[in-house]
Parts: structure tokens; sequence; C-alpha cells
């Protein structure tokens, strides 16, 4: 089954000296695909597989733009992928994206799209110095 794939990793510490105590959370996320139907000819439980990939890929873009814009309403809550990467993608925290792409030209319009959402990603800045 083709899926998006999240990780959560909570570390928790207490400075031994000045007994401040410190919480982190790392999220890893590998991103299933969007899917060209006409392509991979999906039919049945693999076309509502695809469409719910790429439904989840398009919240996801659609957070980026707010965010890439300071719109004044992030649109987090539009699909369950960008609810539960809200903390992740905004306030304090610090966000990086490896996108892959395939050197086939019989994939070139994936690519082509794959790059563009990167490039769009890339020009999102959170509130964190640095």
């Amino acid at each position: 089954s083709r899926s998006h794939l999240v990780v959560t990793i909570y570390v928790s510490m207490v400075n031994r000296i000045s007994k401040v105590a410190m919480r982190s959370k790392l999220t890893l996320v590998d991103l299933a695909g969007s899917e060209r139907v006409a392509k991979t000819d999906a039919k049945g439980a693999r076309l509502v597989e695809a469409a719910a990939i790429n439904k989840s890929l398009s919240a996801l873009g659609q957070v980026f733009t707010a965010l890439r814009t300071n719109a004044l309403h992030v649109p987090y809550r539009n699909s369950k992928l960008t609810h539960l990467l809200q903390d992740s993608l905004g306030g304090d925290s610090k966000a990086m994206m490896f996108v892959n792409v395939s050197p086939l030209p019989s994939n070139r319009p994936e690519t082509i799209s794959t790059l563009l959402f990167g490039k769009s990603i890339r020009q999102v800045r959170t509130n964190v110095p640095g």
C-alpha cells in the first residue's frame, strides 16, 4: 500500500548543573509521491488511495503557500497530514525537506512538478533565527 509515513521521536533532558529541563520533538515524514492516475491506470482501491495521497499533498502545498505569503489563516485542518504536522511547520520549529526525482524522460512532468513544489517550499521562512 502506498501511503505517507510519519515517525515522531521525543527527547527529554535535564541539565545536571542548571537543572533546566528541555524537551524536543523530531518528526520524520516520508511523503508518498503524487500519482498521475491516467499514467498509472489506477482502478478501485488503488484509485481511492491515489486520490487521498494527492489530496493530502495538495493540502500540504496550501499550508506552505499560506506560510510563504504570511497569510492570516494557515489551513492546517484541511487534511490529517497537515493537522498532524502543524507544530512542526509553524512557530519556533525548523523544517527541512528533501525531494526525490527521477532522471527518466518518461517521468519528466512529475520531476518538474516535484522540483517546483520543492522550490516553493524553500521560500517558506519560520520564526526561528539562523
